[in-house]
């Protein structure tokens, strides 16, 4: 999921990266524990494993008003089609210390872990969103875990059932599940006061040191340091993922065999400023809308788009407006491609960003299309209004469910019940994140590079949706085709039918845990 960044155009990508280091950032590990019994809940293990043990006595009790619960393991049963998964699952939290072993943060993650499997040789893959600001719910709950609350685009309401049902395509057959909600996500927050905590954590290589640390104390703390890992990230997942294998390779002494990229971003320089690229971007998803309006699209359905976007379109575009025979070209085509009236193309000289093609879409019927799934669409609650008013039908309509499923599997199923709010996708982050200051924007490809040319071994699976307009396929198709020789053969792309939650839809659902599947047991 991703939220809005003000330094871009308002409808246009939404994630984030910094250079701001997380230098002080040592150590993670259960809460060190008081000396008095009554205020040790049971289950909670004290300065065990690591640098956490100098954690002073003074610190734990200046944290404990803000403290999540003790961890919460059950038993569990999922009755599936054709098989019955028996697991054990757990709901609790990572304390993150800084060098002084002064307590930082609380990390909650939900864990799914397979009974009578071999821990050893058994797969565990670690889960988390984007926003930044978004927690691990959108995978926990849509596409991955072991109950699935239905995401039915325009028949999803914010007042629509909460209620969870078995997840038939749910990974857990093939690969143990740890769900990570980064700071101030979910319920995970933090026990330190002040400024400097919050940078330590709001800024792009702050946040990738952060989970990369959490990963490593998981599987210290379940003692699952042999078995084959994987990482999956979801939208600023794209900008998160590779940083976070990075130090995990370099810092952490721990190898992942696969990424999984989901509805990714990797690169923000072509969607700011005055970058062409981002026209480019956007085209074929504008186009596979209009035609999803009249019959279903594959990706295949739009090679002579795409085609035209990496010719003719971006040489039209490089040849700017004072050529007034290709702006008009570009425009009349652009109308076509898309079915929005010609005059309107042409006024915008066929340069449609993300809002204004959502507006003038289905302008006609006082709608507008959704920025996460356009093929969703809405009404414009201003729709006479000059200027554009509207939320997102695919994404608003979510939150509240999603929020209140998470809530009640959380504290009925899982017996885990911390006190505060649960945020599925808190906006106040990303306000506060420092995304870096310079002339290089947010990207990710620098330690994709890296990190497949470290681990030959290593493969990534990059996954999208046709009519995502927050983080367009085709933005990402670009990008992956610059990567060196050497790759290739290691790097899958697949774009399925369906929004930047593709997962949504039953069949592309099935198609993704069948690559995902794929990617782990070869």
């Amino acid at each position: 999921m991703v939220t809005t960044l003000p330094a871009l155009r308002r409808a246009g990508l939404v994630l984030a990266v910094s250079a701001f280091a997380f230098a002080g950032l040592a150590h993670a590990d259960d809460a060190p524990q008081p000396r008095s019994e009554a205020a040790a809940p049971a289950g909670q293990k004290g300065g065990r494993g690591g640098a956490a043990q100098g954690a002073p006595q003074t610190s734990s009790s200046a944290a404990e008003p803000h403290r999540l619960p003790p961890d919460s393991t059950t038993k569990q049963t999922l009755d599936l089609p054709g098989r019955t998964l028996n697991f054990t699952a757990t709901a609790g939290s990572i304390r993150v210390f800084d060098g002084k072993g002064e307590p930082l943060a609380d990390i909650a993650y939900t864990s799914y872990q397979l009974d009578g499997a071999e821990r050893a040789t058994r797969p565990v893959t670690f889960l988390f969103n984007g926003g930044p600001g978004a927690s691990s719910a959108w995978l926990q709950f849509g596409a991955a875990g072991p109950w699935r609350l239905p995401l039915d685009g325009e028949a999803l309401s914010p007042s629509a059932s909460p209620e969870v049902k078995p997840n038939a395509e749910t990974w857990l057959d093939f690969t143990d599940l740890v769900f990570i909600d980064p700071v101030s996500t979910g319920y995970s927050r933090f026990v330190a006061s002040g400024e400097d905590a919050r940078k330590s954590f709001y800024s792009v290589d702050g946040d990738a040191n952060s989970i990369a640390l959490v990963i490593r104390r998981w599987l210290e703390k379940h003692e699952r340091l042999t078995s084959p890992k994987y990482v999956a990230g979801e939208s600023y997942g794209g900008i998160r993922g590779p940083k976070v294998l990075r130090q995990l390779q370099l810092q952490h002494g721990v190898g992942v065999r696969g990424l999984i990229l989901v509805s990714p971003l990797l690169d923000f320089r072509e969607f700011t400023g005055t970058s062409l690229l981002q026209y480019v971007a956007t085209l074929p998803s504008y186009v596979a809308v209009a035609r999803e309006a009249k019959r279903p699209v594959k990706r295949a359905d739009l090679a002579d788009v795409e085609a035209y976007a990496r010719g003719e379109f971006l040489t039209d575009l490089v040849r700017g407006e004072a050529d007034k025979e290709a702006t008009t070209r570009l425009a009349d085509k652009v109308a076509e491609l898309t079915g929005i009236d010609q005059a309107v193309s042409r006024r915008l000289a066929g340069r449609f960003d993300v809002g204004e093609f959502r507006r003038e879409f289905d302008r006609k019927n006082g709608k507008v299309t959704g920025r996460y799934d356009a093929s969703v669409r809405g009404f414009d609650p201003y729709p006479d209004s000059s200027s554009s008013r509207f939320g997102d039908p695919s994404g608003d309509a979510l939150q509240a469910p999603l929020t209140s499923a998470a809530v009640d599997v959380l504290s009925r199923k899982l017996n885990w019940r911390p006190g505060g709010s649960y945020e599925v996708l808190n906006g106040a982050v990303e306000g506060q994140w420092d995304f870096g200051r310079g002339i290089n924007p947010p990207q990710s490809v620098s330690e994709l590079r890296q990190i497949l040319a470290t681990d030959a071994k290593l493969n990534v699976l990059v996954t999208h949706g046709l009519f995502d307009l927050a983080t367009p396929y085709f933005a990402t198709r670009r990008v992956l085709d610059q990567l060196p020789a050497f790759v290739t053969q290691r790097v899958k792309f697949v774009v399925y039918p369906g929004g930047h939650m593709f997962y949504s839809r039953d069949g592309s659902r099935q198609a993704f845990r069948s690559e995902v599947e794929a990617l782990i047991r070869e």
